[in-house]
């Protein structure tokens, strides 16, 4: 049998599972193969181009398991379409007229590369699927295996992606603390814009795991420090219809009784709408090399901040974002066992020679498995008839239907 070759590589946003996932996969591999050679490239597919890599030592392996105390990338992150050329080099990572999944096919193969694991959300591995896919077509012999992550949750056909759940409990317990602002200024009105581009999960699950964590908080009556203002009392993601006007009235409503107003936005909440308003006025939206509008311009948040600021006659606004502090945690005890499934069965997967991405197959009855990559996508949706997701409104008392 010819001599294997492991190389990992993380790519996209960040998630609290990255670093885990790169621990569990040295761990893994130190503990059922360890005399396989690993390594790692540098941002991700953009270290790939320019054979940038670090060697895992000895050393690294003995240490691994450190890395399941840390949030962000212990090999850095990019974002890079493969099948994007002139983006690839307009950026300087090839030259130009080379054909960037035939220069990271050649670098794998210079590499000595046989298994090449990549951690991220629907890009990376709609990527690593265009990758296998050239590999297989041009006669290298080397095996993908992706890990799904993303605080999103919107990877098709994938119940639940790494990262998701850690993203949701510390975004809740950052707003535990800036829902306290209320008390700062008359009328105020706060809005806390979450993750989530064409998905509103993690949204959702932030707002549900902010209700869970306040739920048996005990306050001085007569005070202002109440469940008033712990609650929240709006919640707008990008599958959900509303009436503006209708909207307003009702939060006007609840600001003239208790002087403060809370809303949990989805940062891709009527984001289509917001980008069709801005170009029909002239304004070019900035685009990624996936084609994605870049979000963090457009300030979704900001947009609803103004629109009910006014219309619910808010003495003071503002807008607060969990996402970077979220995205950027440890993964918490639900991740890392999700981690360790997930990591078990890529290298195992990798060993037999089985490409694919990891994950639990909304398909097949949720049966984690290696799922083959023509099936991954993204842009997922959240599911409204979602049996919490219900009670979650409820308990928010705000009618909703899809959009």
């Amino acid at each position: 049998m010819a001599k294997q070759k492991v190389a990992m590589l993380t790519a996209g946003g960040l998630a609290p599972c990255l670093s885990s996932a790169v621990g569990g996969l040295i761990e893994r591999y130190s503990d059922i193969a360890p005399d396989i050679e690993l390594v790692a490239y540098r941002s991700g597919y953009q270290g790939l181009l320019l054979a940038d890599r670090i060697e895992i030592t000895a050393a690294m392996r003995e240490k691994a398991h450190l890395l399941h105390r840390y949030g962000g990338s212990p090999i850095g992150n990019s974002r890079v379409k493969l099948t994007n050329a002139a983006d690839c080099a307009k950026r300087g990572l090839v030259k130009e007229g080379v054909n960037p999944l035939k220069a990271a096919a050649e670098q794998l193969a210079a590499d000595g590369v046989t298994i090449l694991h990549t951690i991220g959300g629907d890009d990376t591995n709609t990527t690593a699927a265009d990758l296998a896919a050239y590999l297989g077509a041009n006669g290298y012999d080397l095996t993908v295996v992706g890990l799904p992550k993303t605080v999103d949750n919107d990877v098709v056909p994938i119940r639940q992606s790494l990262g998701a759940w850690t993203a949701a409990e510390v975004g809740a317990g950052f707003f535990d603390h800036v829902s306290n602002e209320q008390s700062a200024a008359p009328r105020t009105l706060v809005v806390h814009e979450v993750m989530g581009r064409h998905c509103g999960w993690l949204t959702a699950a932030t707002a549900k795991a902010y209700v869970e964590q306040t739920r048996n908080n005990e306050y001085v009556e007569g005070l202002m420090m109440n469940t008033q203002m712990k609650n929240i009392d709006g919640l707008y993601l990008p599958e959900m219809a509303f009436n503006l006007a209708e909207e307003s009235e009702r939060l006007k409503k609840i600001m003239d009784d208790a002087g403060f107003v809370t809303v949990f936005v989805s940062e891709g909440a009527c984001l289509d709408a917001i980008v069709a308003e801005r170009e029909a006025a002239g304004e070019t939206v900035k685009r990624d090399a996936f084609g994605h509008v870049k979000i963090d311009t457009i300030n979704v948040g900001n947009w609803f901040s103004k629109q009910f600021g006014a219309l619910i006659g808010a003495e003071r606004t503002m807008v607060q974002k969990s996402g970077y502090y979220a995205r950027s945690a440890p993964a918490n005890g639900d991740d890392l066992r999700l981690i360790q499934s997930m990591v078990d069965l890529a290298v195992e997967s990798a060993l037999n020679r089985v490409s694919g991405v990891t994950g639990h197959d909304e398909a097949q009855g949720g049966k984690l498995r290696t799922i083959e990559f023509p099936r991954i996508k993204g842009g997922k949706h959240f599911d409204l008839s979602t049996p919490w997701f219900g009670q979650l409104m409820n308990h928010i008392g705000q009618d909703y239907k899809h959009a």
